[in-house]
């Protein structure tokens, strides 16, 4: 943003626009495109990850656990596309975009949660977690279907060459890195060949690593894969990807053109508004019509201050919003202001309402305390 807004921008431009690569399996890409095409693919890889140990050895694996948070994620993704459609209109060429608002951003979400939240329930981030793991299950979908124009069947199928010997090693607990890194590019570059979006082969490859410790193990190799790369993720992939896409102009004009965007309006009333609203109905309803409980350290105030945590829609949404629109579109400033001002507001918001909620189970503890030493 610092850098579209001095005269370095043209620099800046130079550099995403840059190609790099072979001609080969369409790898001629730009920078901007590697940063969304193949270090994303390390993120959704760690996703792929979570979404196997939450459903293996996690609270997915235990249905009456799961299905609030689940319901929760489905409603999240649910009412903020409807909102949008709304807004821009069923018949409107806008209506690409209704999957941009839909994800939630797993990280800045857990990072506001830790700052705010000393005293909250683990139960909260728990059901958080699963959340979010849910939700990015469902954007991952809506990628690789609604967002795959071209597709090209005998790459997708080639795919499946590379794929089973990379679970079977790792099945067997062999990780030699020159034996899965290979097999891993070759499943990547015949996904990306294929037409659908190349960060399915992330998740693809995370979901074929075990999760489970054999008797003789402390931590799965799941566990030892994600410990070894997610901070590649957090602290090379991420990174690298939001600078690429967030180089957005935010001088007067281009506020103004955005602000008279209507896909600026659809996307912050579908974060700020349609998350929380989705989240806290789905959940609601389920536990009203069904056998399913929140748990007993929750109340329906941490659900609500929950959901408009669920409005932070970074990494996956200006994914989603460069797909839905293409890169340097009419609308691709207007896409990321929204995204970007209604992640920050949806994180203002979360804050005081978790921060309350936290002063309540802070005075809570205070008051079991004193009772314990009389």
């Amino acid at each position: 943003m610092v850098m579209a807004l001095i005269p370095a921008y043209a620099t800046y431009e130079r550099i995403t626009s840059y190609q790099l690569g072979p001609h080969f399996a369409h790898l001629d890409l730009s920078l901007h495109s590697w940063a969304g095409d193949g270090l994303l693919a390390i993120f959704f890889f760690v996703a792929g990850l979570e979404l196997k140990r939450e459903l293996i050895v996690g609270d997915l694996r235990d249905p009456a656990k799961a299905v609030l948070p689940i319901a929760a994620a489905a409603s999240g993704v649910v009412i903020p596309a409807l909102i949008y459609i709304a807004v821009v209109g069923w018949h409107s060429d806008l209506r690409t975009g209704w999957a941009i608002p839909t994800a939630t951003d797993i990280a800045f979400a857990l990072a506001v949660l830790a700052i705010v939240g000393t005293h909250l329930p683990s139960a909260l981030r728990a059901f958080l977690l699963t959340l979010a793991v849910v939700d990015d299950l469902i954007a991952i979908v809506i990628i690789a279907i609604v967002y795959t124009s071209t597709l090209s069947v005998w790459p997708l199928i080639g795919a499946m060459a590379p794929l089973p010997p990379f679970g079977w090693l790792t099945q067997r607990r062999i990780t030699a890195w020159w034996l899965l890194v290979p097999l891993a590019l070759a499943t990547w570059i015949l996904v990306h060949a294929s037409g659908v979006h190349a960060t399915v082969a992330g998740v693809l490859l995370g979901l074929a690593v075990p999760v489970k410790c054999h008797a003789d193990e402390e931590h799965s190799v799941g566990e030892r894969f994600e410990h070894a790369v997610r901070p590649i993720s957090a602290g090379i992939a991420v990174p690298l990807f939001a600078f690429f896409s967030s180089g957005v102009s935010i001088t007067g004009d281009a506020l103004s053109r955005a602000l008279r965007d209507r896909v600026t309006l659809a996307i912050a009333l579908a974060l700020i508004v349609g998350k929380p609203v989705g989240v806290f109905l789905g959940t609601w309803l389920v536990a009203r019509f069904t056998r399913a409980e929140l748990a007993e350290d929750l109340s329906w105030s941490d659900v609500f201050g929950l959901g408009l945590l669920a409005g932070i829609g970074f990494t996956v949404s200006l994914l989603i919003g460069e797909l839905a629109f293409g890169v340097e579109s009419p609308h691709d400033n207007a896409v990321k202001i929204a995204v970007l001002g209604s992640s920050l507001i949806a994180a203002a918001l979360a804050s005081v309402v978790l921060r309350l909620r936290n002063r309540v189970y802070r005075k809570d503890m205070g008051a079991r305390d004193n009772r314990c030493r009389r």
